[in-house]
């Protein structure tokens, strides 16, 4: 997987590309740590538009950087969900507690 990250103002926008599985979840996971020790990151936006694949890691790593984000006040968001990824976040609540956008421009305004 190959994710790039880019900072919005307090936005952090993490586009993720390929397999998001146990391996990638991880490097993600302390990716996004790093960047949120260091500045004041409010809010995330996982861009699933090149997502090929996701599996329970990738849940379990939304689901962190949602806890963590709540503790300090912030929100997570995704967007551009297929619709194989789209049916995981439905069977695992994710929707409960994650909006869904359907492009970044309509997360940028509204998350």
């Amino acid at each position: 997987m190959n994710s790039t990250i880019k900072i919005i103002e307090d936005m952090m926008i993490v586009n993720l590309k390929g397999e998001l599985d146990h391996h990638t979840s991880h490097m993600i996971k302390i990716q996004i740590e790093n960047i949120i020790q260091k500045t004041s990151i409010k809010k995330i936006l996982f861009n699933f538009k090149n997502v090929t694949f996701m599996d329970s890691s990738g849940v379990g790593m939304i689901i962190g950087r949602y806890k963590a984000l709540q503790k300090i006040g912030g929100m997570v968001g995704v967007s551009n969900l297929n619709s194989q990824i789209r049916r995981i976040f439905e069977m695992s609540g994710l929707f409960s507690i994650i909006p869904c956008y359907n492009d970044e421009k309509e997360a940028m305004e509204k998350l």
